[in-house]
């Protein structure tokens, strides 16, 4: 009974901070950790809770280190995003690896590709790189091609320009969860994968556009601005 009305209890107070489900969260609203969390922050705590009631209290250190951890990884804060007409943001907090061109899952024949190492504490949710409609990657003979992974992100503007993102290495394995839906319209920064322990974000750009970064530069998801689609 007791484990039963603590789990109530915490649910209870973690729901104000979880905002809206996965299909929600370009919405208005914004959770302070990404839903993918939710559970494993339960259970963590939910230990924790049971070590000080039926154990040594000193043994909670563990979970609560845990907890905290946890907490980093599956964090989604807030950001105020910047508008600014054709250009393209940073989807993921990290540090620039590489700028160089590449015919590589892209739309456009050739394009700058921009590869983005990213920080495992930083926010959990990618967010686009630029505003436009999801694109399905087998849709047009002159798209990405068969070499594109599947579950890569095409963007294209409202003047027809094309942006690609995919992620490559996780840590564990799991490939990055897309919740923008094919044909949906996205946003400059709106939220729109869960990274799931990617290591990189790889970015490909009209290479009529401008690239704003140069190798070791810090960004962070959905502020920093790295490049620019042309201009019509």
């Amino acid at each position: 009974m007791f484990r039963v009305l603590t789990l109530e209890a915490i649910r209870g107070k973690v729901r104000p901070l979880l905002g809206n489900e996965d299909r929600g969260l370009r919405g208005r609203r914004n959770p302070f950790v990404a839903s993918e969390g939710v559970w494993p922050l339960l259970l963590t705590l939910a230990a924790a809770l049971y070590i000080v009631r039926f154990h040594d209290p000193w043994l909670v250190l563990l979970p609560a280190a845990l907890f905290v951890f946890l907490f980093l990884l599956f964090r989604d804060p807030h950001r105020d995003i910047p508008s600014v007409a054709l250009g393209i943001f940073s989807p993921v907090d990290g540090e620039v690896l590489e700028v160089e061109t590449s015919k590589h899952c892209v739309v456009q024949g050739e394009a700058y590709r921009i590869r983005i190492r990213v920080n495992a504490l930083g926010t959990y949710t990618a967010r686009s790189p630029i505003e436009g409609r999801i694109m399905d990657l087998s849709s047009k003979v002159q798209g990405p091609g068969a070499e594109c992974p599947a579950n890569a992100l095409w963007i294209e503007t409202d003047e027809g320009d094309s942006v690609v993102l995919q992620f490559h290495d996780s840590w564990l394995g799991l490939a990055p969860k897309s919740f923008a839906r094919l044909g949906e319209r996205v946003g400059q920064g709106d939220r729109c994968a869960y990274l799931r322990l990617a290591r990189i974000a790889e970015l490909s750009v009209p290479i009529a556009g401008r690239v704003h970064v140069k190798p070791g530069q810090k960004v962070k998801a959905g502020i920093d601005l790295i490049g620019a689609v042309p201009h019509p």
